[in-house]
């Protein structure tokens, strides 16, 4: 699939068909994406492994699992938080899953410029970007869900409504190339945004001890230019294990692959290349025989856990490896600069 010339390239062309087999073996013929075979399915990390198979240029597959979640969405335009085997074990509506469609739709339209296709998912987007702006809080912060009983779930999660607010940037970028301007999402969207960088009073529900809450604020591009560089040094040494990756939380000597790469994400979309370059190269031997990534480990000694394979883990490691080696032209998705010149 990939054409590679030099030795470098040759092995990431191969890395990258293992990670896909990982991703193809586990969808489903309905084009779910469980989180590894005979697995949970929730929004989030389905469209985060449909966008690993983008990356990869497995396009059919990649629009086999967003048709997936259009025919599965509410009326109201949520789906539920878990499924499991096409039955539904948690049917909480999170906000932060929900809204997740509309950056999965951006990127492929980034990677691949099928206008058609996106045109084809519009309202499944909108929808759930109304949906999630729907449990907006008047802060500007983003009520986390409505849970089963169909009552609003008063806490505000930083690190969800940091991904609401990476997700309503896509959905609006997408409106806009569609020709289907959504000025209603500006207020909304801005309102979001402050909150987060100004406003950590109105997140109720602390999650500090994750590192997700540290690097999720400026990956969606809320917090960038010195703030985003002030935030990262700051607890740099409380997530970070030199030579190994990034804590999942604070407190534990659990390093997972997901975290790491994401934080990569962060460290390239703040235009620090070296370094994002240099962190995505300590996970390069965190695997499996047959190339899959760990989900996680335990340090010193080495103890990976869980041992499942899982398909949204390995998209993560694709989509840094698109950030740092420029694979598709979506590689650019969280960049702030990219954002900075589309506004």
């Amino acid at each position: 699939m990939f054409t590679t010339t030099t030795k470098k390239q040759r092995d990431h062309g191969i890395r990258i068909e293992q990670l896909l087999s990982i991703i193809s073996d586990i969808q489903v013929a309905s084009g779910e994406i469980p989180w590894h075979i005979d697995g949970k399915t929730d929004p989030w990390d389905h469209v985060e492994s449909a966008m690993g198979l983008t990356v990869g240029r497995q396009s059919e597959r990649a629009r086999r699992a967003y048709i997936w979640l259009k025919e599965t969405q509410e009326p109201d335009g949520s789906w539920p938080a878990a499924r499991e085997n096409g039955i539904v074990t948690d049917s909480t509506r999170d906000a932060n899953f929900v809204s997740y469609v509309a950056v999965g739709i951006y990127h492929y339209l980034l990677a691949t410029g099928d206008t058609d296709f996106a045109r084809h998912m519009w309202h499944t987007v909108k929808s759930a970007v109304d949906f999630s702006l729907g449990l907006q809080a008047p802060g500007g912060e983003i009520h986390w869900a409505i849970d089963p009983n169909g009552r609003i779930d008063p806490m505000a999660l930083l690190t969800a409504s940091s991904s609401v607010y990476m997700s309503v940037k896509c959905g609006m970028a997408l409106a806009d190339h569609l020709g289907e301007p959504m000025s209603q999402w500006r207020t909304p969207l801005r309102r979001l945004g402050q909150a987060i960088s100004g406003k950590p009073q109105l997140f109720n529900m602390t999650k500090s001890r994750f590192s997700m809450d540290w690097y999720y604020p400026i990956l969606c591009g809320a917090v960038t230019g010195f703030e985003a560089q002030q935030r990262i040094d700051k607890y740099w040494k409380k997530y970070v294990v030199k030579d190994l990756g990034v804590r999942c939380v604070s407190d534990q000597p659990w390093v997972t692959i997901a975290e790491t790469c994401e934080l990569v994400l962060t460290l390239s979309a703040m235009g620090k290349h070296s370094l994002s370059e240099i962190v995505l190269g300590w996970i390069f031997d965190q695997t499996f025989e047959d190339g899959s990534f760990w989900c996680g480990f335990t340090f010193p000694d080495m103890t990976v856990w869980p041992t499942e394979k899982i398909a949204w883990t390995n998209a993560a490691v694709l989509l840094a490896m698109d950030a740092v080696y420029h694979l598709t032209p979506a590689g650019q998705l969280f960049s702030h600069r990219y954002w900075y010149n589309r506004s």
